[in-house]
């Protein structure tokens, strides 16, 4: 089965001018990412990709907060990436005015599990 390949996020160009192209585990984190920064109805053909993440990050840091992120990002990455990836654990965990999610998946493909981890300040 040939790697499949995809944008880079943030987009990008390399050094001959063409869109940067990304594969492997780059291209799972990078599709992560834009799941995680992408809030529902940002985009015009799919108004329900997204988890909304951001909206999120500026609620009060309550104890009810990381339960809630972890549910919306779990049902966001079975519902738009399970058919590349398998959720083994979301962790949402808050660190005095910070909050630092751990995603960590089995890639279909090879079945190695890897971890996406991103804080917030």
């Amino acid at each position: 089965m040939a790697e499949k390949k995809g944008f880079r996020f943030p987009l990008g160009v390399n050094e001959v001018g063409a869109i940067h192209a990304t594969g492997g585990d780059e291209r799972i984190r990078a599709k992560i990412t834009q799941l995680l920064f992408t809030s529902p109805g940002e985009r015009i053909h799919q108004p329900e990709f997204g988890c909304g993440l951001l909206n999120l990050v500026f609620e009060p840091n309550h104890s009810i907060l990381a339960p809630a992120m972890q549910f919306t990002i779990g049902q966001a990455l079975a519902r738009w990436l399970s058919n590349e990836m398998i959720t083994d654990a979301v962790q949402v965990t808050s660190e005095g005015e910070s909050v630092v999610v751990e995603i960590v998946y089995t890639k279909k493909q090879d079945l190695k599990q890897h971890a996406v981890r991103i804080q917030f300040k």
